[in-house]
């Protein structure tokens, strides 16, 4: 045979059986991922399945689901995409699928390469506000404290409803209420170039429409909705004297360093009569949590309520404590405020209970060896909240506090504007810590 028909002959062989070799690569992949689909479902369900009841999942349901998309699989991304699904069913905000390749090329199932609109939302009663508005919606005419009526035609608790569905469909969520004010900012992320219709109804009753076009903006809400003026900023806080004279610290970051971050701050509000820790927007870390409680306990003095805390750091603090959260305080920031509240410090107060995502967590190695599971197995402080932990739950804060369209509409933080109040007429009936049982008296001339 010639040279020129030997090489016509391979061509032809190889159009032949290429089909066939595409079918057995599908078969393949189908088969690894039933594998690693039953390998997974047998074993979350041993390791985490008591969190099931708390987490309203239901795991017949779940195994359903999964595994018929399993069975669909063709393909490494089909498998991953499979999987991310199923631990967006765990609702465990700490979950996620890691692909054993980091070089492969798999692409996240979700919408890609997202931008902010330029405002964050909150809820107000049932009602849909923005809080803050900012870049792209400021410029389109969208004011703080406006009402949303509706978006792209539909009311706002609806589309918010469609907009949570949505997002759960590949992303766990250790809580409804994470989800939900997830969707009221990293969630309201979408394509450059997205066009987002809104009726709105400003705070004097005029109702206007906006219409904002995707450009660049922040999706990540990073504290207050109005942070104070002339703060001092340190690597994981900020701090500083409020115009009403009590201090005032928000922790951004629970980083190692967290303890003496905070002495620098307390030698600057020593005199203070009570204090306001704002954890809100609080994306957790890794820090010596009895060491940041014992900065808040008066020297030579041990607090003895929930648990024993000895003071510490040169120039703890001894006076009241009111505690800011929202479900965008996540993993150790939850521990990290939560202590205040149930080792007896504080009195905590908050849009909402904090994310609830809260947990040691394990590593579980699928049998395909293409692919490996990390979810959250036991509760962070299971002590907390009487023996129910943190984890599908949150902190829950001694009151609720809700924003003011008025206020928001006047760059004023309700939350804030509250805690000032509670500072100056302290529920101390709320709170087993005394101030003046462990020696610590205000500053006179206050």
């Amino acid at each position: 045979m010639s040279e020129r028909a030997t090489k016509r002959f391979r061509a032809r062989w190889a159009l032949a059986i290429l089909p066939f070799l595409i079918g057995s690569e599908a078969v393949v992949a189908q088969n690894e991922c039933r594998e690693d689909v039953e390998f997974a479902l047998r074993e979350l369900e041993s390791k985490c399945g008591h969190f099931f009841r708390t987490k309203g999942i239901d795991w017949r349901r779940v195994t359903s689901d999964v595994t018929k998309r399993a069975k669909r699989a063709k393909s490494l991304q089909d498998h991953f995409e499979v999987l991310v699904r199923l631990l967006a069913h765990l609702r465990d905000g700490h979950a996620r699928v890691i692909p054993s390749d980091e070089k492969a090329e798999l692409e996240w199932p979700g919408e890609r390469d997202t931008t902010g609109p330029g405002m964050f939302w909150c809820r107000i009663g049932k009602k849909v506000f923005v809080k803050n508005s900012f870049a792209t919606a400021a410029s389109s005419g969208v004011e703080d404290g406006m009402e949303i009526l509706t978006v792209d035609g539909v009311k706002a608790d609806k589309w918010l409803d469609g907009r949570v569905d949505a997002l759960r469909e590949f992303q766990s969520f250790s809580t409804e209420h994470q989800a939900r004010f997830f969707a009221m900012h990293q969630g309201l992320a979408r394509p450059a170039g997205t066009r987002m219709k809104l009726e709105l109804r400003s705070t004097n009753g005029k109702k206007s429409k906006r219409t904002i076009t995707y450009d660049k903006a922040s999706t990540v809400p990073d504290g207050p909705a109005f942070r104070p003026d002339g703060l001092t900023a340190a690597e994981n806080i900020q701090f500083g004297r409020l115009a009403s004279g009590f201090g005032y610290v928000h922790v951004r970051r629970c980083k190692s360093s967290l303890p003496e971050e905070f002495d620098r701050a307390l030698a600057g509000l020593a005199d203070v009569p009570a204090m306001i820790l704002d954890f809100r927007g609080n994306s957790g870390g890794g820090f010596d949590h009895d060491a940041l409680l014992g900065r808040f306990v008066p020297a030579g003095k041990t607090m003895q309520f929930a648990k024993s805390i000895p003071s510490s750091g040169p120039q703890p603090y001894g006076g009241p404590v009111v505690v800011i959260v929202d479900a965008t305080v996540r993993s150790a920031g939850e521990t990290a405020s939560g202590m205040f509240k149930e080792d007896g410090r504080a009195y905590m107060i908050g849009e909402s209970p904090t994310a609830g995502m809260s947990a040691s967590k394990e590593t579980l190695a699928l049998p395909s060896g293409k692919f490996s599971l990390y979810f959250a197995v036991q509760s962070n402080k299971a002590r907390y909240q009487g023996g129910r932990g943190i984890e599908g739950i949150g902190i829950e804060p001694h009151e609720l506090v809700e924003f003011e369209p008025d206020d928001l509409a006047s760059g004023r933080d309700t939350l804030i504007v509250r805690a000032e109040t509670l500072c100056a007429k302290f529920p101390q009936q709320k709170v087993p810590y005394d101030p003046t049982r462990f020696d610590w008296e205000p500053p006179t001339g206050r």
